[in-house]
């Protein structure tokens, strides 16, 4: 069954239920993440990184937006309030994505995994059965590729390169690998998703595609395969969350919170 507005989604209240769950997860990573991009403006290694992060970043933020706006049409808050308003609690993004930046060669390779998983995502509700989604996602991978594309070439351009580089983004995989399950997955109702025509494909079948993919980039990149994806230690789309999220968020929302009525 195709829901092709809001109203239709909303009289089906499981239906309801399990879209707001995956368009949480969709708004939180693209904001956790694009708040994180944006605390590298001025600190990339050359100016030409500060254009692109700084411009990937407004792009991250933006697809959030679309995704805080079909919740808000679907019954939520108004898009400000869920952005900056919400605990960490009632936040549904991978816990990986809210870890502090790190060094160049940590910020890189957690983009890439993320960007290759979010090229996949999207695929999978490209012909979701909520059709606002769907051509909203055709217009974000569009826009994601681009993301994809340059992630790709400063992982490889930092593996290749060998010595010091090299040693840093082996460090930074063995650091990301234990939490990317926790990235990796369409949340709690995948099943029902799947019934309901929402998604086109579990996480089983996102993390084979993922994996395919990136171990051609990391034999590009000269790295060897860490192996099997652990289940994570903590669970972000259960809104199981770290500190830093708390941090983040205290940065994020202070200008809001100093007068959340005002109109900007």
């Amino acid at each position: 069954m195709k829901f092709e507005n809001a109203a239709q989604a909303k009289q089906n209240e499981r239906v309801l239920t399990i879209l707001k769950d995956l368009l949480f997860q969709l708004a939180d990573d693209e904001l956790t993440l694009g708040h994180r991009d944006s605390e590298w403006l001025g600190l990339c290694p050359d100016i030409e990184g500060d254009v692109a992060f700084s411009s990937i970043a407004q792009d991250e933020v933006g697809h959030a937006v679309f995704f805080f706006d079909l919740l808000h049409e679907l019954g939520e808050e108004d898009p400000d309030s869920l952005a900056f308003n919400r605990s960490s609690k009632a936040r549904r993004n991978g816990v990986l994505l809210e870890r502090g930046n790190g060094d160049w060669a940590y910020s890189v390779a957690r983009h890439y995994f993320y960007d290759l998983f979010e090229d996949l995502r999207l695929q999978a509700i490209a012909d979701s059965s909520y059709l606002p989604l769907a051509h909203g996602a055709a217009k974000i991978r569009r826009e994601e590729v681009y993301h994809l594309m340059h992630m790709h070439l400063w992982f490889t351009r930092l593996g290749k390169a060998g010595g010091e580089a090299k040693e840093r983004l082996e460090k930074a995989v063995q650091s990301i690998w234990p939490e990317l399950g926790g990235l990796l997955s369409f949340g709690l109702h995948e099943q029902e998703l799947l019934k309901h025509g929402i998604i086109s494909f579990d996480t089983h079948e996102l993390r084979r595609r993922w994996t395919s993919r990136m171990k051609a980039a990391f034999s590009e990149a000269g790295l060897m395969w860490p192996g099997e994806i652990p289940e994570p230690r903590m669970d972000g789309r259960k809104g199981e969350h770290s500190e830093e999220l708390d941090e983040l968020l205290s940065t994020m929302t202070e200008v809001y919170r100093m007068d959340p009525a005002a109109n900007w």
